[in-house]
């Protein structure tokens, strides 16, 4: 009759906090993110609605990694005030924006923008 167990290979065991092979013992360990860490910057991070995106695109309005960051802080300095719908002009764009889902709601340029009467917002902010 077989055997029924089932035998494995021996694992090499590395010490703790020890080297891995290939790298010397005094060398530093790389310092990945965590996923906390990506999970929180992205919640940090400003999202555009489908309606925002299409209204971008239909208008040729483009940011910059620049202006997204800026749009970010001050989105989030906003936020730290009270603000829940918010009117943001940067760019010679006008961007509606939930505060408290951090979401860009419409955009227009400037020729849009003007003549048009923006209601339901309790802020705004010129950049």
């Amino acid at each position: 009759m077989a055997d029924p167990r089932i035998y494995w290979s021996p694992q090499p065991i590395l010490p703790a906090g020890g080297s891995a092979p290939g790298r010397p013992a005094d060398a530093p360990a790389e310092k990945k993110p965590s996923f906390a860490d990506i999970l929180a910057g992205e919640e940090n991070q400003v999202s555009f609605s489908q309606h925002a995106l299409q209204r971008m695109q239909d208008r040729r309005i483009d940011f910059s990694q620049q202006d997204l960051t800026k749009l970010d802080d001050t989105v989030e300095r906003m936020a730290q005030k009270g603000a829940k719908e918010s009117l943001i002009y940067m760019n010679d764009v006008a961007l509606i924006v939930s505060v408290a889902n951090k979401t860009v709601i419409t955009a227009m340029d400037g020729p849009s923008a003007k003549e048009n009467i923006f209601t339901n917002i309790d802020s705004a902010a010129i950049l």
